[in-house]
């Protein structure tokens, strides 16, 4: 705590004040003993807080106040897309015939929904360029494993049983390596040249009889479009690999180029960045997965299909992974996903990714004279800078991303990808004016002059935050998880 006007009051509780009121029960109280196991039955009254109804509201209200979202400020979070979530979809989600219905009533009294699926499904077929969808995938790393299950059965079912290493490049998403180890894969690195693209010669030395597919980010975590894709997916087909496209930088080609016509077979989406489902704070999230034809047999069951006029469940897929979710997706989340593809339309959608380059161009090459830049090159959507410089005078990338936090900024990811030296990877998305990137901007332009001539006050920020600068090691290995009163 800093100062009083900071400072919550946690302990305002008074004896036989309360926050709620009951009727009086009217059924008899019940009798315990016998009915739960000696050792879970309170013998003391619990040591709960006792405040007034205002003084819960005040509290809590002081608390939300402190949370940080796109809604009350710049949000520029490498490779994750945290951008504005638009409230027409909040409204729509929130219709009776959507919010109110049930996952099990009979596929006759939920057409609507069903019809609002079919119609996402053969959306994202259209932008991904691919041949059938599924949408119950809960958020991208669960799509990226669905996906594999998927590779990993095509394989099997032709007996080709050697397919066990997924090749993952180093700038990949750290879920890639992760998402293959749990899908019972192994996973083998394929390095990037100096133009920070996948090494062709490294490529071609990984690929092989063992290979079951190639993990890519197209364009790719340092925000570079992968110029030689149809080479790389010549190599992996050829190798008799499959190819999964990684859809978390989606938002960088939309109605430009399709994963499907780069030569991808398998593609996930995440539905809460590229198509602003709310994003951040654990989800939920929704991460469809789109297959070319030969994978189609072995996508989740049931698909949403259309039979004459009817909407229906599709269960009837005998070589299908299975369930991968409970009911069919987060639902909540693909309506708003559909509500902003019906609102923005191909024109649209061409827009976001013109605006989401513009922007990230206009303030890479702003940042460049005052941070160091590993790619001098054109970027998409992201990019990454460097903080060498500044480490050469006592500085870390972690530093610069606490003192942002002293002027209301959320910092971008730092530290990764890890093939960059003190990375800050920064997308500003195209839903930012450019007087907001500006002002970023200019605040980190200030920051770099400050480890210049004052690094004290970069190395100990943050100085206007309720809670200072944390022990790091402390923090990870003796972490706080409870409030306990004095």
């Amino acid at each position: 705590m800093h100062n009083q006007d900071q400072q919550l009051i946690f302990e305002v509780s008074k004896p036989g004040r309360i926050g709620y009121s009951l009727p009086e029960m009217d059924v008899p109280e019940l009798d315990l003993d016998g009915l739960l196991p000696v050792g879970y039955v309170r013998e003391e009254e619990p040591n709960l807080p006792e405040v007034s109804e205002l003084d819960i509201m005040r509290h809590y209200t002081a608390l939300s106040k402190r949370n940080h979202g796109v809604d009350s400020g710049f949000y520029p979070l490498g490779s994750c897309t945290m951008k504005y979530n638009p409230k027409i979809n909040e409204n729509v989600a929130r219709y009776s015939g959507f919010a109110h219905i049930h996952p099990l009533q009979d596929e006759s009294s939920v057409q609507g929904a069903l019809g609002l699926l079919y119609d996402l499904q053969q959306h994202l077929i259209e932008i991904t360029g691919m041949d059938e969808v599924t949408l119950q995938p809960a958020a991208g790393a669960h799509g990226e494993w669905t996906g594999l299950m998927m590779i990993r059965a095509f394989h099997e079912a032709n007996n080709d049983l050697k397919r066990t290493k997924v090749i993952v490049p180093d700038s990949a998403h750290g879920t890639n390596p992760a998402s293959a180890t749990v899908a019972g894969l192994d996973t083998i690195t394929v390095k990037s040249n100096e133009h920070g693209l996948v090494d062709l010669d490294d490529l071609r030395r990984v690929v092989g009889e063992d290979t079951a597919a190639l993990m890519l980010t197209n364009p790719n975590t340092l925000g570079l479009f992968e110029e030689n894709i149809l080479e790389m997916a010549e190599i992996v087909h050829g190798a008799g690999g499959k190819l999964y496209y990684d859809g978390a930088n989606l938002n960088a080609v939309l109605s430009k180029a399709r994963p499907g016509d780069m030569g991808f077979d398998v593609v996930h989406l995440n539905l809460h960045k590229t198509f602003t489902g709310p994003h951040g704070g654990g989800g939920p999230g929704s991460g469809p997965v789109g297959v070319k034809a030969d994978l189609i047999p072995f996508l989740p069951k049931p698909i949403v299909a259309k039979r004459g006029d009817e909407y229906v469940f599709d269960y009837d897929r005998p070589q299908s992974i299975g369930r991968v979710k409970p009911f069919y997706g987060n639902f909540g989340i693909n309506v708003r996903a559909y509500t902003y593809i019906r609102s923005m339309g191909p024109d649209g959608l061409k827009a976001v990714t013109e605006y989401a380059v513009l922007n990230a161009n206009y303030m890479m090459r702003r940042l460049q004279p005052h941070f160091d830049l590993p790619f001098d090159r054109h970027c998409k959507h992201e990019f990454v800078l460097s903080g060498r410089r500044q480490k050469k005078l006592g500085v870390r990338t972690l530093d610069i991303a606490k003192r942002l936090l002293d002027f209301g900024y959320h910092p971008p990811t730092i530290y990764f990808p890890l093939n960059v030296e003190e990375c800050i990877m920064i997308e500003p998305t195209e839903t930012e004016s450019k007087e907001t990137l500006d002002g970023f901007i200019d605040t980190m332009i200030q920051i770099a002059k400050e480890v210049e001539e004052n690094p004290e006050i970069v190395q100990e920020a943050p100085h206007t935050t309720v809670v200072g600068r944390l022990d790091e090691t402390a923090a990870a290995r003796k972490p706080i998880l409870r409030y306990r009163p004095e």
